[in-house]
């Protein structure tokens, strides 16, 4: 047996020293997860789409094929992503500097290799004018230090979600990998209906946008930054925003409502520096959603529980 020493739970991650190989790391994932969004059927707020976090990675759990289940599943220990199917087939294909046209020709070579030939859509999805798959032939560069300190950093964020995800007996989403944003999320609902959403993201359908907004929702969750905040952040945000929640007093120090976004931002960083991390980022998570639930009249003493 092989030990090795425990890596630092929250290490650092500047959004500018790994920026092209997350936008890489992006586009594969969108590959992948198109794989789940084909072999599953619609759950309501695109619950079927997402992908989970593992020991090793990145899943999107076992597909069905006919008789047969397969799952594609993102390495970031050994850099690859690892094909397996129920009749002990496997193939791989290298996490390394490559196009994301080579990525995509690869995986479906990968999936031929075991029998299986999967039709998905190749233009990704929220990335406003991006390329298809097959046609964004760039050479993008993969730094694997960087993309193992992500997928670390989304395993200890998702730790502390689920144990916000407990306080709460409503309805409630998993803690789950949006390859889309992507980000990691879990959503809380009030149990009322919203007004109609109005759309608008990149290369995603207005209906799409409607069904996931359908009703009220606190959400929150944790993404490796980009546009107007340009570093790792934790989020938090309430639909529809009930009047007052850009003002609302949340906690730690260090979190602040972005009007541009029109979400509480919790740098990253913040939480990295902390004497107790997972207190600092739980009371940025309960003093938002207190915000959301306080201003929009939620029925808290019904939707809340205590944590035995």
């Amino acid at each position: 047996m092989t030990s090795h020493p425990a890596p630092a739970a929250w290490p650092p991650l500047p959004l500018a020293e790994w920026q092209e190989t997350h936008a890489a790391l992006h586009r594969w994932a969108q590959v992948v997860g198109k794989l789940r969004l084909a072999g599953t059927p619609w759950t309501n707020h695109s619950w079927h789409v997402t992908l989970a976090l593992t020991a090793r990675g990145l899943t999107t759990g076992p597909l069905p094929y006919g008789e047969r289940f397969y799952q594609a599943e993102f390495d970031f220990l050994a850099h690859r992503l690892l094909l397996q199917a129920s009749d002990g087939g496997t193939s791989s294909v290298p996490l390394e500097a490559q196009s994301v046209a080579t990525f995509y020709s690869r995986v479906r070579q990968a999936l031929q290799d075991l029998g299986i030939i999967v039709a998905i859509r190749p233009t990704p999805s929220e990335i406003a004018d991006a390329l298809p798959f097959d046609r964004d032939d760039a050479l993008r560069p993969y730094d694997p230090d960087a993309a193992q300190r992500y997928w670390r950093i989304l395993l200890h964020a998702e730790r502390v979600l689920r144990h916000f995800r407990a306080r709460f007996r409503g309805k409630c989403s998993p803690v789950h990998f949006f390859w889309g944003a992507p980000d990691l999320a879990v959503t809380r609902f009030s149990g009322r209906t919203a007004p109609p959403h109005p759309g608008g993201v990149p290369a995603l359908p207005d209906w799409v946008a409607r069904e996931a907004y359908s009703h009220e929702v606190s959400s929150c969750g944790f993404w490796a930054g980009g546009g107007p905040v340009p570093y790792a952040a934790f989020y938090a945000y309430a639909y529809p925003e009930p009047e007052g929640f850009s003002t609302w007093p949340v906690q730690p120090q260090g979190a602040f409502y972005s009007q541009e976004m029109r979400e509480f931002i919790l740098p990253y960083d913040v939480v990295r520096e902390a004497d107790d991390p997972d207190a600092t980022l739980l009371a940025f998570l309960q003093s938002t959603y207190e915000a959301a639930a306080e201003l929009a009249h939620w029925d808290r003493a019904a939707l809340e529980c205590a944590l035995p």
